[in-house]
């Protein structure tokens, strides 16, 4: 069913029709991010606990594949009843996986939790692509996907640094007992905001791509071979083998759930896609190993580490504000965008050498985040407007598979690097320029969203 929508004449986000909807969807975007932060932070101690660090690479995983099968569903159910079902179906599972996780006796149940968190998640954070595209005009877009990316900065900052006194001080179970709690009053704002905004669901045709069976299944098998990557990535000795079958799966799973020609960034909304996990790809892969080589190579401790990654938040969210404004032709920031997050992360690299100042993998990051800052709501307003009516839950779902599978392929190549040939000095340039070379190429798909 598709939402019909009254439109008002004038006004922000902010304005009285669209407060309580923006807020809450905010709202519900910061405590996603809080947790997804939080639990890499309280993993450690949960697997002490409850005597499960062989699962613990599943704990993770496990919402990873469920996250991508439920992305797939909420965006065809989107489609095809509208986005109010899924996001609220999406908003109680992700909580009823929290309650799961943090209660559980054994780290089978905790990883069920996260599992049914995973999908919760997956379901409603591709519905609210959906909600934006019915409920607020065009002209709004690009600032309600730019006030959503910020939405990450928050829990970037602090999620780690409160997820661990929660930790030390309460216990890891609170690290998800805490956020229902928070749940509850984002989704009364959210649903006070769809009262005004929405009136009525019907039923639409869509014209969808693929059969939804067929999409879960293949959704199911990327899932596989992204964690198979996910292993190869941390794995010694038969780490390559791993990434070999999981890119062979991949291969054969992921076309099918993108439109024809996002591997070779065809024109049009195939390069918007390819260009979404390019960006993500490049800018986590360039993050990811950046504090074990400060730490490692230049002697700074985890929490100085920590400090460079927050300039990177801070600069995303400028970044988003800006682009936002509707002062910068898209050409000009999905050509920019990649070229900057590149020249970032080459910045980052030099700080292997002693004679560098630590000080410019701060530069580095900084750019990296305006980068990836301007690339990403740039890159949501384009999938709304360049899908048909009716596929703009595949094609959002789309986008957040190829920018999660993309992302996987590019961290776990660089952890097979770092794994086999050692954490020293020139690993982490290889490693450092390859993920360079890969945002570089970015630019060059910048201009292909026009057809």
């Amino acid at each position: 069913m598709t939402s019909t929508v009254v439109e008002a004449p004038s006004g922000g986000l902010f304005a009285e029709r669209y407060r309580a909807l923006t807020v809450g969807m905010v709202a519900l975007i910061v405590l996603v991010a809080f947790e997804a932060l939080a639990v890499a932070t309280a993993m450690p101690v949960v697997g002490r606990e409850l005597d499960g660090i062989a699962l613990y690479a599943l704990a993770f995983s496990g919402a990873l594949a469920a996250g991508m099968v439920a992305t797939v569903l909420g965006g065809r159910w989107a489609d095809l009843r509208g986005p109010v079902a899924p996001l609220w179906t999406g908003v109680a599972a992700f909580v009823a996986g929290l309650v799961i996780a943090g209660s559980a006796p054994t780290m089978d149940v905790f990883v069920l939790g996260r599992f049914v968190q995973g999908f919760g998640g997956g379901i409603f954070q591709v519905a609210l692509y959906v909600l934006v595209s019915r409920v607020y005009p065009a002209r709004l877009h690009p600032r309600v996907f730019s006030v959503l990316a910020a939405g990450w900065v928050v829990p970037s900052m602090v999620g780690p640094l409160v997820a661990g006194v929660v930790v030390e001080q309460v216990g890891w179970r609170w690290v998800f007992f805490g956020v229902p709690m928070f749940v509850l009053p984002a989704a009364l704002l959210l649903w006070r905001g769809l009262s005004v905004t929405l009136t009525q669901d019907r039923e639409q045709e869509t014209g969808g791509r693929t059969p939804i069976a067929r999409r879960l299944g293949w959704a199911a098998l990327t899932a596989v071979g992204a964690a198979l990557m996910q292993y190869g990535g941390a794995a010694r000795g038969a780490g390559f083998v791993l990434l070999a079958a999981g890119l062979a799966v991949l291969a054969l799973s992921l076309p099918r759930l993108l439109p024809p020609g996002t591997l070779r960034a065809a024109r049009g909304l195939p390069s918007v896609i390819a260009l979404r996990g390019i960006a993500a790809g490049t800018a986590l892969g360039g993050e990811v190993f950046l504090p074990l080589m400060l730490t490692g190579e230049r002697g700074l401790s985890p929490a100085m580490a920590g400090m460079v990654l927050t300039s990177g938040a801070l600069a995303w969210a400028f970044a988003s504000w800006l682009v936002g404004r509707g002062w910068f032709g898209r050409a000009l920031i999905l050509r920019a965008g990649p070229a900057m997050i590149a020249l970032g992360i080459a910045l980052m690299a030099l700080t292997v050498f002693p004679e560098v100042p630590v000080a410019l993998a701060v530069v580095g990051e900084t750019i990296v985040g305006l980068g990836i800052g301007s690339v990403y709501p740039t890159l949501s307003v384009l999938v709304l407007e360049l899908s048909k009516p009716g596929e703009e839950g595949e094609n959002s779902a789309s986008m957040g598979i190829g920018e999660s599978v993309f992302t996987v392929v590019v961290v776990a190549v660089v952890g097979a690097i770092v794994a086999a040939f050692g954490a020293t000095g020139p690993v982490y340039l290889a490693c450092f320029a390859l993920t360079a070379l890969v945002a570089l190429g970015g630019a060059l798909v910048g201009n292909r969203f026009r057809t």
